[in-house]
């Protein structure tokens, strides 16, 4: 393939067998498996499915027909073979059964790994670039240093990865969503719903993951007629926590539908890869550093087929660690280099906890007291050695409201009440004995 294929070009519309740039005979199995699934199939159907046009498909199944393997079982007068409604005749049968046997994917047609790489590379040449009063409006609904802003928006424009560290409940994963709907808002990107590669599919769209846009949005204009196994979505974000398994960062073999599901940074690709809770996953950080050093700093990654086939993909996502463990009792100096920026998202001091706790109280509806506020500062804070966490407020006016609730009063603020909430939220064992 020629290193100046456009993004256009890559996405032109097929108008041949040829053009589809994959074996003919995943087509056919394709055709055949439909076929097998339901029957009686009408042309538009195959459309629907396989996402390539009427005329290629339309070609495919005349030669099927010549070869005995479908029939007509409806046809239309006024649309010619366009109205033909197919069924498998029993050669096809027979043919249909040894295709469900080597894999039971039916959907789009997938697309050739070069013309993947390709793809993605042309749209992530230059990254995401991100303003910093977009970056300002995206974190706008926290309390955050004045000036945090300022490391949060060029490690997004990185475009690489960031590792998000700081004590628990004072904000990492609600800043890392704050980062994912910021590049979600951004250009949408083009994916294919499948991949092909040694005669294999790999199923790379998930719904949970990969949010549909209509084509007409964006810059979407020149693909007008593009490849429809290619679907247009928001830039995706894959958020991960101690569920992590090494298995689901390589290709996914189902011995069953026989068919690969893409791993979860492919999944990703053109958009963002959230770690949180790094460290707690059920693979080590180590493990994860030997499975990503080379991903990380030459940007592909390496999957291997069961048949032993390696495939070359990019590695084209912003990477986020989150964690509220030590950073330098999880990876060594070799990890973290290769990760860009580091922000640490500290505890809050008395002032900025003071501004987080008026901003809940006019969340929750609840008139601040400057007496209580002070008290809870004093006995709660101050005279134990508490460490301050920006979560606190929230959920400490939460309970308050729902004790009110209970009581069938309006929600206010006191020390009783103050009391009551910090009993029941803070764990102290010297306290809970009185």
């Amino acid at each position: 393939m020629a290193d100046e294929l456009t993004l256009k070009q890559i996405l032109a519309e097929p108008r041949t067998i040829e053009d589809l740039h994959i074996p003919q005979n995943i087509v056919i199995d394709l055709i055949f498996r439909l076929l097998y699934n339901e029957g009686n199939v009408a042309l538009a159907r195959f459309t629907e499915v396989l996402k390539i046009p009427k005329g290629i498909i339309d070609e495919i199944l005349l030669w099927m027909q010549k070869e005995h393997l479908v029939e007509v079982s409806k046809a239309s007068v006024e649309l010619g073979r366009l109205g033909n409604v197919y069924t498998l005749t029993e050669a096809g049968q027979a043919r249909a059964v040894s295709a469900m046997e080597r894999s039971q994917y039916v959907g789009p047609v997938p697309v050739a790994i070069p013309y993947y790489n390709r793809g993605i590379e042309a749209q992530t040449k230059t990254h995401t670039r991100v303003t910093m009063a977009q970056v300002k409006d995206s974190l706008k609904h926290m309390v955050l240093p004045a000036e945090f802003h300022r490391r949060v928006g060029p490690a997004i424009n990185s475009g690489t990865s960031i590792f998000l560290y700081g004590p628990p409940g004072n904000g990492k994963t609600t800043i890392a969503q704050a980062i994912a709907k910021l590049i979600a808002g951004t250009d949408p990107i083009w994916v294919p719903y499948a991949l092909t590669a040694g005669g294999q599919i790999i199923q790379i769209h998930d719904r949970l993951v990969h949010k549909q846009v209509p084509r007409e949005t964006g810059r979407t204009a020149e693909f007008a007629r593009s490849d429809q196994r290619w679907t247009l979505i928001e830039r995706p974000t894959v958020s991960v926590g101690g569920e992590l398994k090494m298995d689901a960062l390589d290709l996914r073999y189902d011995p069953i539908s026989k068919f690969y599901e893409a791993p979860l940074q492919i999944k990703a690709n053109g958009g963002m890869f959230l770690i949180d809770d790094f460290g707690r996953q059920q693979i080590t950080p180590s493990d994860l550093l030997n499975r990503w050093i080379v991903p990380l700093e030459a940007m592909v990654d390496y999957l291997r087929l069961l048949s032993g086939q390696t495939i070359v993909v990019p590695f084209r996502q912003l990477i986020v660690f989150s964690t509220n463990l030590d950073p330098a009792q999880l990876v060594d100096d070799a990890f973290l280099r290769r990760i860009h920026m580091k922000v640490g998202v500290t505890a809050p001091d008395e002032k900025l906890y003071f501004q987080i706790f008026v901003s809940m109280a006019k969340y929750y509806n609840i008139p601040f007291n400057k007496d209580a506020f002070l008290y809870l500062l004093q006995k709660w804070y101050r005279e134990p050695g508490r460490k301050m966490q920006a979560v606190h407020p929230r959920d400490l006016l939460r309970i308050i409201v729902e004790i009110c609730e209970y009581e069938s009063a309006p929600p206010r603020m006191s020390p009783e009440l103050i009391d009551e909430a910090c009993f029941s939220y803070f764990v102290d064992m010297s306290q809970s004995s009185k």
